[in-house]
């Protein structure tokens, strides 16, 4: 009996890009429930809840420690000292910047704003991969995240009657922040197990996190739906979610999965609606179909590598 044939690397790279998008994507859908389970943590500023620096920190906090569970169960190394400041540069991006930044927009912006505003988001992760990873995405590919940032934009400029409100500043350091970590995650997720990067990621923040979470320990009541946000954003948003999204980022790349995080702040906005009793309007499906298309586009056209560009002498 003939064996069966081994797969071209070809074959093998377009599979596992799209289980690198299959992740993404569900990384993505945990994450697009940030916005509307944040806002639900820390409430409007007319009926504040849990204070943000709490939810940066004790977020951080709880997942370390679950991490750190999870690490002693599998008996994972400590990562080797080469990646340790990609390990800061994550933790500095996802685990402090975005979260304490957000939180404090949200406090001024509900949730259907700040999606909008951080749909930009993938376009600065790309550019940021790009120019780490030595990528070369082809001009169609450019076109095509651009088109779509400048729908998220468009729609974020209709929808605030073309003004733009201070928690916008917040929201786009958030992004640049998000940005910096993802890739840095990523670089680190190429040599080891997904799972593995944000858990070291968490646990090496312990030092930093578990203080700060006991010093901004909210001293008023809170709703139980606060504190369901809370877990929420702790155990999902900060634990996770990374495991599919660093993991995604790794086997499809990080210029092209990140495109699918275009679809995020369209999910937010459509969970923002039973969590927050904000109103879905019909301009914000037409978007979403619209930011839809232009992924479905960008993850067709051709995305250099090092090594290809190496091997075209380019």
């Amino acid at each position: 009996m003939t064996p069966p044939p081994l797969p071209t690397p070809t074959a093998t790279a377009r599979a596992a890009e799209r289980r690198g998008l299959a992740l993404g994507l569900l990384g993505v859908l945990i994450f697009a429930m940030t916005l509307p389970m944040t806002r639900l943590a820390v409430g409007p500023q007319d009926a504040p809840q849990l204070p943000p620096a709490f939810v940066t920190a004790g977020r951080a906090a709880l997942a370390g420690l679950l991490s750190l569970a999870a690490l002693a169960l599998w008996r994972a190394p400590v990562p080797p000292r080469r990646h340790w400041p990609a390990l800061a540069g994550c933790a500095a991006g996802t685990v402090l910047g975005f979260p304490l930044l957000l939180a404090l927009a949200l406090r001024q912006v509900d949730a259907m704003h700040a999606a909008v505003v951080t749909g930009v988001l993938p376009l600065a992760t790309a550019a940021l991969a790009a120019v780490v990873q030595r990528q070369r995405p082809s001009a169609g590919f450019w076109l095509c995240a651009i088109a779509g940032c400048a729908i998220v934009l468009g729609y974020a400029a209709v929808q605030g009657g073309g003004r733009w409100v201070a928690a916008d500043g917040l929201l786009l350091l958030a992004v640049l922040s998000g940005a910096v970590g993802y890739v840095a995650g990523a670089r680190v997720s190429a040599e080891l197990p997904a799972a593995q990067v944000i858990c070291w990621v968490l646990v090496g923040s312990l030092p930093l996190t578990l203080p700060a979470a006991w010093a901004t320990w909210p001293t008023a009541p809170a709703r139980a739906s606060a504190w369901a946000g809370f877990a929420y954003v702790s155990v999902f948003s900060m634990w996770l979610g990374f495991f599919a999204w660093y993991r995604g980022l790794a086997l499809g790349g990080t210029v092209r999965v990140s495109q699918v995080q275009l679809l995020q702040p369209f999910a937010a906005l459509l969970f923002a609606v039973p969590v927050l009793g904000e109103r879905l309007d019909p301009a914000t499906v037409g978007c979403a179909l619209a930011v839809i298309a232009t992924v479905l586009v960008g993850r067709r056209l051709p995305v250099g590598t090092p090594r290809a560009l190496a091997a075209a002498g380019r």
